[in-house]
């Protein structure tokens, strides 16, 4: 049988990002999960307890090469092209200053993130959705009600920020490593779990949401 690539995808990453996914790789192995081949998660395989594992280094003129590659018969770990990987829609609309925003909407009707901001160019509100879905999986959590920093490894460009508003309620942020906030969870929660819980929902389910214009 001819060989055929059901999936491909090629991008440059940070170190920090390629530890993120492959932590990702590593803890669904562990739990005997599918794992997820793209950020989004919308492909995932799920290979046998003991695949064949080739590691090979190769050099081509001045450019190195590092492949990790997996073999199994396909009839023992299956391929999933279209995993179910979200609950959520990323909603795009005008609010009544003519300004774009954004919300992440759960599929229970719940607003579970947005993006704080109103936007003059619609583009831009977009390229806030890509900046949540690329570093939400892999934010790190730190209260700052007990002074918490992120570790130095790992991690993704931004960081979920825990903190208590001014009406005494527990509240999550986004925040990238330029400052800004990219999103927030636009509600106040009666416990720190409750919040931890809010923005876990977040890193699930915002890297395979869709995006939706919808009238406000």
């Amino acid at each position: 049988m001819p060989e055929e690539t059901v999936h491909e995808s090629e991008r440059s990453r940070s170190r920090q990002a390629l530890a993120t996914y492959f932590r990702r790789i590593a803890k669904a192995l562990g739990r005997g999960e599918p794992v997820p081949v793209d950020d989004a998660g919308t492909v995932t395989v799920d290979p046998p307890a003991e695949p064949e594992l080739e590691v090979e280094i190769e050099r081509e003129g001045d450019t190195v090469s590092l492949d990790l590659e997996m073999e199994w018969t396909e009839e023992e770990g299956d391929v999933d092209l279209d995993a179910a990987t979200s609950k959520a829609t990323f909603e795009v609309y005008a609010d009544a200053a003519d300004e774009w925003r954004w919300r992440l909407v759960h599929d229970n009707g719940n607003v579970i993130a947005d993006g704080s901001q109103g936007y003059a160019d619609r583009r831009d509100a977009e390229n806030g959705i890509e900046s949540v879905k690329r570093n939400a999986p892999g934010g790190h959590v730190v209260d700052l009600k007990n002074d918490e920093e992120p570790p130095e490894e790992g991690g993704s460009n931004a960081t979920f920020e825990l903190f208590e508003g001014k009406d005494g309620k527990r509240r999550w942020r986004l925040v990238h490593d330029n400052g800004n906030i990219i999103a927030d969870g636009g509600q106040g929660y009666a416990s720190k779990r409750n919040a931890v819980g809010g923005l876990r929902s977040v890193k699930s389910n915002a890297p395979g949401a869709a995006v939706e214009e919808v009238d406000e």
